[in-house]
């Protein structure tokens, strides 16, 4: 599988998709448009272990909420996820059995360094 989740309303993400130039045979998914539904939650969780590393603690709503002053468990973060778009630390790149999840730097040179293999 070949796919990428990401907001099309996202400037990084737009950065990001444009810097990495994925093959077209790669999906494309709109987690605003398109919600990510428990199914596609769980398969990215298979590879990554954590559901917190899926998680985006820089999302308004985690600090709206005051969610950093919780004790969050691995299930809580589940449905954070299944709640709102937002939650989702983005862009989420699935290549084959491999993940990419998020923006940092490193994140997006291992992904190009990935593709270009």
């Amino acid at each position: 599988m070949k796919k990428v989740y990401y907001l099309s309303t996202c400037d990084t993400c737009k950065r990001i998709l444009k810097e990495v130039e994925l093959p077209e045979n790669f999906e494309k998914q709109d987690i605003k448009k398109e919600p990510l539904t428990k199914n596609q939650i769980e398969k990215l969780h298979e590879k990554t272990s954590s559901y917190e590393a899926l998680f985006n603690k820089r999302a308004q709503l985690y600090k709206k909420r005051d969610l950093k002053n919780k004790n969050l468990t691995e299930e809580d973060f589940k449905e954070l996820l299944l709640e709102h778009y937002t939650f989702l630390k983005r862009p989420v790149f699935v290549v084959d059995n491999q993940i990419f999840v998020g923006n940092s730097k490193k994140t997006v040179q291992e992904l190009k360094a990935f593709l270009e293999a």
